[in-house]
């Protein structure tokens, strides 16, 4: 006789069928990533599901998909679901765009990068990267001339739910911000 698995695990299972820490399994759930119930002993309960939601989430983080976007995502399955094959067809498209802006300024760094050394005296009078006297600044915080377009946009707005917010900064996770 089969035994049917249990439709909830604890945390220390969930972390162990998954690779994932529980310390980061808290994470997500603070995040709003994944949920769980609590016991009458305040013990955490989570659904089965979970393991192919955090299995999406690796796959995300692995590629360098912010998990903002991972939540944005996960918002657009009707009633919360675990995402499907066809989910995952319709997210991991939409991620590509994400995906080739970031090649983009890999790529650009990357040739900037040879630029400056290639010239053999590392002058900074010549280097690309060069911002005398912090002029990019004022057009706001990080490395402005490696940005592409749409970086620039969502940093901005970025910016602004931050100064529009009355508590601190999450701090970071993607390069940017923990959202």
């Amino acid at each position: 006789m089969t035994s049917t698995p249990p439709a909830e695990l604890t945390v220390g299972q969930v972390a162990a069928r998954s690779g994932v820490a529980v310390s980061a399994l808290h994470f997500y759930e603070e995040k709003g990533l994944i949920s769980s119930r609590r016991t009458s002993g305040n013990q955490r309960r989570y659904p089965r599901e979970t393991l192919r939601r955090v299995a999406v989430i690796r796959v995300a983080q692995r590629v360098g998909i912010p998990l903002r976007m991972v939540k944005d995502a996960f918002g657009t399955l009707p009633d919360g679901r675990t995402p499907d094959r066809d989910d995952w067809a319709r997210l991991s498209a939409a991620w590509c765009a994400e995906l080739d802006t970031r090649i983009d300024q890999l790529t650009r760094l990357r040739n900037s990068l040879a630029d400056c050394i290639g010239c053999g005296c590392l002058s900074l009078d010549r280097c690309l990267l060069r911002n005398r006297d912090d002029r990019l600044g004022e057009q706001g915080s990080g490395p402005r001339r490696l940005l592409t377009p749409a970086l620039r946009k969502e940093q901005r707005a970025s910016t602004s739910r931050t100064r529009s917010s009355p508590g601190p900064a999450d701090g970071q996770i993607d390069g940017y911000r923990r959202e």
